[in-house]
């Protein structure tokens, strides 16, 4: 039965409402939530969705886009220091699976070339689980995460060759397919002409779009920039999501780099999503009920030799001991391009056609049973280690605090500078793209985005932040801002700027307690400057401003349980103003004994 493009979406959103809200609420997670959506709307379940190839295509676009915002996190002097645990930690996992994979198949009489293929598509884990995993528990900062991360990265990097060395092994070996110097000529000229646009293409051109204020063109560029690039990349026969990721490394150093990753995070969280549901939908349970006790078998063995050599790469990658078997098991299934390879052994006729679905039937089975095997972590495993918690704490990579300063005009660059001045680590968020320029040209790392956005905030570390200063000019931005703080991060200290006495008060309202009005210290120095230029001693005229400082804030504090009752506050305000007068008519009576003992020189 065909079906059209919106009738599939309503069963993709219905099985995903449905399915991950429960998964969750059993403590199966989300990842195992969308696999058994999957099946169960799939050729196999009720057979509501036909073209499980077409969707598992679309939704690879997922993954890339997971990987083009990893890349906007990571600068490239962040990944040179990763070089040896990437290049390290990385080979020695992918060669220690393959070679134990490919020995254990020869032991069993199998090809050397099906053996050495079917390890090598094997050896690679699943970027989109691991990774969701990884966010999904906090770990990304830690040790378990980075030596996650750097494995997955080479892995990605791994699976070029991987895919070409098949023809090579195959008895149909495809003629004149490009390759040698010509194609690695094409794949050094393309990332070359990547870095150049991004160094000097995309920042302009961004830098216009912003200046349009049309939100949505600049989503519309954020995609078309990674749909562009990867496909590129394909074109050159590289891996569509590490091109995605080396774009978004290009421009891990942009002020824009928050504002790209908030809008493209409700497309990857969603896409990711429909990638699993796909891979659920894929397991091929015809294949799986003709032999069932051995593809268990065929699982088993996978899974068990995977994590032993995992668990001992663990042993020499400084990961916890608490640790050591969740980091075997978030990488322990096989991975997305395990599919590809598969399939481009079929082709070569490396594999029959029988041994390619088997092999796609484990692969996806693994995926399968990597959040069961993380549950049984969780109530099995880890409870060993919470009494001792003390004594063998994970080292959490440290996140420096850091204040956050929300809008950069005037008012917010003086407190910034002065701030910078005493070593105060500084995020700044401002949506100007001409004053982010400027700024950024004299050392200030500034970000562009909507600071009323509060996924922008989380991007930019507002859970570690020490305070977040609120100086941003639009007064109903500014509460709208300051409302959606306190909702989601209730623990940060604010404190803000306020335009004018209204302000302040709404401010009040809110909770916020630490506020300076912009105009009014200012007029202060100002009226102080003032009366001694008209003859008032340097004493009498700085005591009358501080006064009137404190008089002003005693009167505020007075008037604002009043001032939505307008007749209560307008009572108030005058007999505030009558105090006043009074004190600064007994000032002048005091002016000249203050004289007399000499505090008016100057």
């Amino acid at each position: 039965m065909e079906h059209g493009l919106l009738f599939n979406a309503l069963i993709y959103l219905t099985a995903a409402v449905i399915a991950v809200p429960i998964a969750k609420k059993l403590g199966l997670g989300a990842v195992l939530g969308y696999l058994l959506a999957g099946i169960a709307i799939g050729p196999w379940g009720l057979g509501l969705i036909g073209e499980v190839e077409d969707i598992l295509h679309i939704s690879e676009f997922g993954v890339v886009l997971l990987l083009f915002v990893i890349g906007l996190e990571l600068e490239p002097k962040r990944l040179w220091s990763m070089r040896r645990a990437i290049f390290g930690r990385g080979a020695a996992q992918v060669l220690g699976v393959t070679g134990a994979l490919c020995a254990c198949a020869m032991l069993a009489g199998i090809d050397w070339k099906i053996a050495l293929i079917a390890a090598l598509g094997l050896s690679l884990s699943s970027t989109a689980i691991a990774l969701a995993t990884l966010d999904e528990r906090n770990l990304m900062n830690t040790p378990t995460g980075s030596a996650s991360f750097a494995i997955l990265l080479f892995q990605d990097m791994a699976a070029i060759p991987m895919i070409a060395i098949v023809p090579l092994l195959g008895v149909a070996a495809l003629e004149g397919n490009e390759q040698g110097w010509l194609g690695v000529l094409k794949v050094v000229g393309v990332i070359g002409a990547l870095i150049f646009a991004g160094r000097y293409l995309v920042r302009p051109l961004l830098r216009i779009i912003v200046k349009t204020g049309m939100r949505e063109i600049f989503t519309a560029f954020a995609l078309l920039l990674v749909i562009a690039i990867s496909l590129l990349m394909q074109w050159v026969g590289m891996s569509m999501a590490l091109g995605a990721f080396m774009a978004g490394m290009l421009l891990a150093d942009s002020e824009y780099r928050h504002a790209l990753e908030t809008d493209l995070e409700p497309f990857k969280g969603l896409l990711l999503g429909l990638f699993f549901i796909a891979v659920g939908m894929s397991v091929d349970f015809g294949v799986f009920m003709a032999q069932p006790w051995r593809i268990l078998g065929l699982v088993a063995a996978f899974l068990c030799i995977k994590i032993a050599v995992l668990y001992g790469i663990s042993k020499i990658a400084e990961i916890p001991r608490s640790q050591q078997l969740l980091f075997a098991f978030i990488l322990s299934q096989g991975g997305e391009f395990a599919f590809v390879v598969f399939g481009a052994a079929e082709a070569a006729k490396v594999f029959s056609a029988e041994v390619a679905s088997m092999l796609v039937v484990v692969v996806a089975l693994s995926m399968v049973v990597t959040p069961l095997l993380l549950i049984a972590h969780d109530r099995l495993i880890a409870p060993r280690y919470r009494s001792d918690k003390k004594r063998q704490a994970d080292k959490i990579a440290p996140n420096d605090e850091h204040v956050i300063i929300a809008g950069f005009g005037r008012f917010g660059q003086i407190l910034g500078r002065l701030l910078a001045a005493n070593g105060v680590k500084l995020t700044v968020l401002d949506h100007d793209p001409d004053q982010i320029d400027l700024v950024r040209r004299f050392g200030m790392e500034v970000f562009y985005g909507d600071v009323t956005r509060i996924d922008l905030l989380h991007a930019a570390g507002a859970a570690r932040a020490r305070a977040l200063v609120v100086a941003v000019d639009d007064i109903d931005d500014s509460l709208k801002l300051v409302d959606a703080v306190r909702r989601t991060f209730p623990d940060l200290k604010i404190m803000a700027r306020a335009r004018n006495v209204t302000h302040y008060f709404d401010l009040r309202d809110r909770g916020v307690t630490i506020i300076q009005r912009e105009t009014f210290e200012a007029a202060l120095m100002l009226g102080r400057d003032v009366l001694h230029e008209l003859g008032f001693g340097a004493y009498r005229a700085r005591q009358a401003a501080s006064k009137f400082r404190m008089f002003n804030l005693r009167s505020l504090d007075k008037i604002y349980p009043y001032y939505k009752d307008k007749e209560q506050f307008l009572s108030v305000a005058k007999q505030a103003r009558e105090e006043l007068e009074a004190m600064f008519a007994l000032d002048a009576e005091l002016a000249e004994d203050d004289r007399q003992n000499g505090w008016d020189g100057t």
